[in-house]
């Protein structure tokens, strides 16, 4: 199930440092990130192997889970120190990306295209 995640802040007088480290259950192995969407959808899917933490580090989107038990969430991502870890059981899409949205994403594989089910639950 997804589940919103803080990511730790250090704050002095130069200004905020987001340190993402032991934070996730899985080693990072792939880094992306989404922008420049135009109001586009992005998503809509799940993985087989897959889990990912998605930080919003300029703007916003909204990010919609379903998970196996057929629950409906809908998060807001509008912070650089809030992070979405989605588990690879989780059908998720992106929407309503700002114009200044940079969403980063985490992901513990590396791109594989057998990995992605596009199917909902």
């Amino acid at each position: 199930m997804a589940k919103l995640i803080k990511i730790p802040l250090i704050n002095d007088d130069r200004g905020s440092l987001a340190v993402v480290e032991k934070i996730s259950n899985f080693d990072i192995k792939r880094v992306y990130y989404i922008f420049n969407t135009n109001g586009k959808k992005r998503g809509g899917h799940r993985h087989k192997k897959t889990d990912q933490i998605l930080i919003c580090l300029n703007g916003s989107c909204n990010v919609f889970c379903v998970d196996e038990a057929k629950r409906e969430t809908k998060y807001k991502l509008n912070r650089p120190d809030k992070g979405l870890l989605i588990e690879k059981e989780d059908w998720h899409f992106m929407d309503d990306f700002t114009k200044d949205c940079l969403l980063l994403v985490l992901a513990s594989e590396y791109f594989d295209k057998g990995d992605y089910i596009t199917d909902a639950y």
